[in-house]
C-alpha cells in the first residue's frame, strides 16, 4: 500500500479507467476498485495515500466507506464525489469526518489540487505519528541506541524480541563498540528497569577480590572483612547483572559462577546459607569465547551457559552512516557538560570523518566530540592519530560522493532540528528532491528533533 497515492472507488468501469489515466499522468499512483469493501480490506495504518470515493454505489455507499476507513485509521483523508447540487449529502459527509467533497462533473485542476493537499496532510499525520512514537521511546530513562544504518537495524531487530523476557545474553564486540550501552539499553527497556543495573568489569578487579565482589562475604570471612558485604549478584536481585570482559575471569572462579548461574543461588564467603537471586545476566566479551574454550582458556560449560542468546555489536567502521548522528549527539552532551557552544561540522569535516577507520569505535568518536567542543575544529587536525588527519581515501568516487551528500543532509537537518523548510533553504533543494535524497540515505526528519 505504501506505493499507492490514491485509492479510487467507483462502480462505473468507464469512470475508473478515466480516473486511472488522469492520476497516472499526474504522477499519482492509483489503485481502482468497483466496491468499497474490497478497497477497505486492503487498507492499513501505514497507507500513505488518500481515498477518493463516489457517494452513490451499490453495497457500501460513500458514507459507509468513510466509516469503514475511519475504523482502519481516522487520519486517512477521504474525499467524497457527490452528485451536482446534493448539498445535504456533502454536509453529512463532512460532519462524519470526510476530509472534503467535490461535485460532479468536477474540474480537473481542482481535483488534482485537492488530492495534493490531502496527500500532504496524510504525510504530515504519518510523520507526526512516527515522531510521537520516537518521543515515547526517548521518554524512557536510560541510554539510547542511536543509528539507522543497516548494521544497527539488524542489532535492534535482534534486541526487540529479547526485551520482555529474562533470557541471559552474550554480547560480542570490539573495545569501544558500545557493549555497555547495549546492556544498559536492554535493562532500561525491560520489565526489570525499576531494579538495579549492576556492572562489573571482570578484568579490572584483582583475582583475590573478585569472588567477594560477585558473591559478597560475611564479617570475618577473611582478613580485613570487618563487616558483611552484599555482592553484585544480591545487589542485582530482580534486575540485571552485567559481566564485562568475562573472558578475563579466572578459571577457578568460573566453576563457582557456573553453579550460581544454573541454580540462581548465591552463598556469601564465610556463610553456608544459600540466597535465592532473580537476576538477568548479560555478559560481554571482545574475544571469541568458543575459541578460548577449545584452547582450554575458558570453561566450555560456562560458555554454553552464558550463550543462551548471542548478539554481535558491529564496529563503527561497519556502520559509518551513523557517524554524523552519533557525533552530533556526543557534541550536544559535551557542550552541555562544559557549558560550551555546539558548533556543527561543515560538509568537508563530516566527509573526512566518514572515511576514518575508527579503531577505537564509538568510544573514540565520543572522545573526539569532547575535544571538538573544547578545542573547536583544531581537534580534528591534531595529527596525533586520535583526530581524523590520518584518513586514507580508499573509497570510490561514487562512495565518496554518496558519503559527502549524506553528511551534508545530516548536518543541515541537525542545524535545522529536522525542519524540512529550513533544510530546503540551507541546501537549495526543492521539497521533492530533498525527500528523495532523504529516502535514498534512510533519513527521517523526526530523528533530528531536539
Amino acid at each position: 500500500m505504501t506505493q499507492v497515492s490514491v485509492i479510487f472507488i467507483d462502480d462505473d468501469p468507464d469512470i475508473r479507467q478515466v480516473m486511472a489515466q488522469t492520476l497516472t499522468l499526474e504522477d499519482m499512483p492509483v489503485a481502482c476498485y468497483e466496491d468499497g469493501k474490497t478497497a477497505v480490506d486492503v487498507l492499513d495504518r501505514d497507507f500513505g495515500g488518500v481515498v477518493l470515493c463516489d457517494y452513490n454505489m451499490p453495497g457500501m455507499d460513500g458514507l459507509e466507506v468513510l466509516q469503514a476507513v475511519g475504523r482502519v485509521d481516522s487520519d486517512i483523508p477521504v474525499i467524497i464525489l457527490t452528485g451536482q447540487g446534493d448539498i445535504s449529502t456533502a454536509v453529512s459527509a463532512m460532519q462524519q469526518g470526510a476530509w472534503h467533497f467535490i461535485e460532479k462533473p468536477f474540474d480537473h485542476d481542482e481535483l488534482i489540487e485537492l488530492l495534493k493537499r490531502a496527500l500532504e496532510k496524510r504525510q504530515l499525520a504519518l510523520e507526526n505519528r512516527r515522531l510521537k512514537a520516537q518521543l515515547k521511546l526517548l521518554a524512557r530513562p536510560g541510554p539510547r541506541l542511536l543509528g539507522d544504518s543497516p548494521a544497527m537495524q539488524r542489532v535492534m531487530a535482534t534486541i526487540d524480541p529479547l526485551l520482555d523476557i529474562s533470557a541471559d545474553i552474550l554480547l560480542h564486540g570490539e573495545t569501544g563498540a558500545g557493549k555497555d550501552a547495549v546492556a544498559r539499553y536492554i535493562h532500561e527497556s525491560s520489565p526489570r528497569r525499576n531494579h538495579n543495573f549492576v556492572a562489573i568489569n571482570c578484568g579490572a578487579v584483582p583475582e583475590s577480590l573478585i569472588e567477594s565482589e560477585l558473591f559478597g562475604h560475611e564479617a570475618g570471612a577473611f582478613t580485613g572483612a570487618e563487616k558483611r558485604r552484599i555482592g553484585k549478584f544480591e545487589h542485582a536481585h530482580r534486575g540485571t547483572l552485567f559481566l564485562d570482559e568475562v573472558e578475563s575471569m579466572p578459571l577457578t572462579l568460573q566453576v563457582k559462577l557456573l553453579r550460581v548461574i544454573e541454580d540462581r543461588r548465591v552463598e556469601r564467603l564465610g556463610s553456608n546459607t544459600a540466597i535465592d537471586v532473580d537476576v538477568r545476566i548479560i555478559a560481554a566479551t571482545k574475544a571469541d569465547l568458543k575459541q578460548l574454550s577449545e584452547a582450554g582458556e575458558f570453561r566450555p560449560d560456562l560458555y554454553y551457559r552464558l550463550n543462551v542468546m548471542e548478539l554481535h555489536i558491529p564496529p563503527l567502521r561497519q556502520r559509518k552512516e551513523d557517524i554524523p548522528l552519533l557525533f552530533h549527539h556526543f557534541v550536544l552532551i559535551a557542550a552541555a557538560r562544559y557549558d560550551r557552544e555546539s558548533i556543527p561540522l561543515d560538509a568537508s569535516q563530516a566527509a573526512r570523518m566518514m572515511q576514518h577507520s575508527w579503531p577505537g569505535n564509538v568510544r573514540e568518536l565520543r572522545n573526539l566530540a569532547e575535544r571538538y567542543v573544547l578545542l573547536g575544529p583544531a581537534a580534528l587536525e591534531d595529527g596525533s592519530g586520535s583526530g581524523t588527519s590520518d584518513i586514507a581515501g580508499r573509497q570510490t568516487l561514487a562512495e565518496m560522493t554518496d558519503g559527502f551528500e549524506r553528511s551534508a543532509l545530516v548536518n543541515a537537518l541537525n542545524a535545522s532540528q529536522g525542519s524540512i523548510k529550513d533544510t530546503m533553504l540551507h541546501l537549495g533543494l526543492a521539497r521533492k528532491t530533498l525527500y528523495d535524497k532523504m529516502k535514498k540515505h534512510g533519513l527521517d526528519k523526526a530523528d533530528f528533533k531536539e
